[in-house]
């Protein structure tokens, strides 16, 4: 079964990222993370020092390459005006 660690192993050897890449994909999705807490995700799970890779973590990291590759997400349109009586009530049944 792959973990998030082995996910976050394959993206960096695909794409060829470097550290300081994956530090800055992460500040994108305002997650902060120091050099020796990213190095720990990828050591062997049997090593002292290793750090399992969260939930949340992978989500984030994830974001910020969406945010990296194809820029901040936009702001989505409504069907209605926001001063429409419908506004709320048909935008609450979208989410």
């Amino acid at each position: 079964m792959l973990t998030n660690n082995d996910i976050l192993k394959k993206i960096r050897i695909a794409l060829e990222l470097q550290e300081s890449d994956i530090l800055q994909i992460l500040s994108l999705a305002h997650f902060d993370l120091s050099h020796t807490e990213l190095r720990a995700l990828f050591r062997n799970p049997d090593h002292r020092n290793y750090k399992e890779c969260g939930d949340q973590l992978l989500r984030r990291f994830l974001d910020g390459l969406i945010i990296r590759n194809r820029g901040p997400r936009k702001e989505k349109k409504t069907l209605y005006p926001k001063n429409s009586p419908y506004y709320k009530k048909k935008n609450k049944d979208e989410s």
